[in-house]
């Protein structure tokens, strides 16, 4: 997801345990049995504080959930997980990728949760063969890269763009739209997908700045009022998509606002309030939580006291898909990486086999459109790929 851009024991075992022969292992960090060392890491990469951290804690809950479960059906040879705060800035996050990299014990790595993040360390992952799994970052470029080591767990904007697209279209019916980006990897190409699919519907366009930087768009909500759109797109992030969206709400602009991904959170409604976030359309690749498999919600509620987040089950498959790896004694970076490439099984998500450039195969990738009522986020149908 952004620039930053925010699954199975137990119930469902076979993503995590259908991959037999455990490696013989003691408990304590570098000791070693039958030549397989113990003392493991996998890293969770993604912001857990700043503007869009709900995102990167969603996610990081769902990988601490999988290594729970994990570990205690494991207690002679545990998993660590090493979590990494970004804060979503691509600027941290070299130096944040060269720490997992120094760390020899770091297997693989369940991020970076956004694209551009994704872009400032993805060539220092490829370049160590550290393999890396991102829950969130949907960026299509990611995957043309030509990083050997880049996998994801969730469909990407070509998807994306296109249905947020027909939804607005078929079941808004809406011919006048207005798109905003926060000119983030993750925003800016997202909106460049809604508005290729869009072509002559959409009147006008403008950018603003994501990342906590800009808290005033009277600019923008004048703009969006001149030009006579009966719907808004915005490419970002949920900080600055509910304060728009309160700003064009108090200018009496009552066109619809669709997001996506990144603004699929409670935290929207915060920012925009419970009355001007009413109606608010989101897309995104991940499943309402009915769809979810196996007993990954109650877990999760147990566990943390709450309903899984945006991406939270998808960052648990993907947690779950290297400890099937490490369950499977795969204890170098190579055999990891080999592993996660010839990886199939099935996840609280769906089923996973990726394709040659580390995408998730696309027959698995569902989009979902949610909807704000009530001061809550609840799904409204799934929206065709074609």
């Amino acid at each position: 997801m952004r620039q930053k851009l925010v699954r199975v024991l137990g119930g469902v075992a076979a993503l995590a345990l259908a991959v037999g022969g455990a490696a013989a292992c003691k408990s304590d960090s570098g000791s070693e049995a039958s030549g397989d060392a113990c003392g493991f890491k996998i890293v969770f990469f993604g912001a857990l504080t700043g503007s869009d951290a709900a995102l990167g804690i969603n996610e990081n809950n769902g990988v601490k959930l999988a290594l729970d479960k994990y570990n205690k059906e494991n207690k002679d040879c545990e998993v660590t997980l090493l979590p990494l705060d970004s804060q979503g800035s691509p600027d941290q996050a070299p130096q944040l990728a060269q720490r997992a990299i120094e760390d020899e014990k770091v297997l693989g790595v369940v991020g970076p949760a956004f694209s551009g993040e994704s872009e400032a360390a993805n060539p220092l992952f490829s370049e160590a063969g550290l393999v890396h799994i991102s829950a969130s970052a949907t960026r299509p470029s990611l995957s043309e890269q030509g990083w050997k080591t880049f996998f994801r767990s969730v469909g990407n904007d070509n998807a994306q763009g296109p249905a947020a697209a027909k939804y607005i279209k078929d079941e808004m019916k809406a011919d006048k739209v207005f798109v905003i980006d926060d000119q983030s990897a993750y925003g800016a190409g997202l909106a460049d997908e809604v508005k290729k699919a869009l072509g002559s519907a959409v009147i006008g366009t403008d950018k603003v700045q994501g990342g906590g930087k800009q808290t005033e768009f009277s600019g923008t909500v004048t703009k969006v009022k001149s030009s006579g759109a009966t719907a808004i797109f915005f490419g970002g992030y949920y900080t600055e998509g509910g304060l728009i969206r309160k700003a064009l709400t108090n200018a009496g602009v009552t066109a619809t606002l669709i997001g996506a991904d990144g603004m699929k959170d409670p935290a929207f409604i915060d920012g925009a309030s419970d009355a001007a976030a009413e109606g608010t359309i989101f897309t995104c690749p991940c499943l309402p939580p009915a769809e979810v498999k196996g007993t990954f919600a109650a877990d999760y509620k147990a566990m943390y006291g709450t309903d899984p987040g945006t991406y939270s089950d998808n960052a648990f498959d993907a947690a779950n898909i290297l400890l099937a790896g490490i369950k499977d004694g795969k204890n170098t970076r190579a055999d990891m990486l080999a592993f996660v490439k010839g990886y199939t099984g099935e996840g609280v998500v769906g089923s996973y086999k990726f394709t040659d450039t580390g995408e998730l195969d696309p027959s698995a990738v569902q989009i979902w459109a949610y909807k704000v009522e009530k001061g809550q986020i609840v799904p409204v149908k799934r929206v065709p790929l074609t």
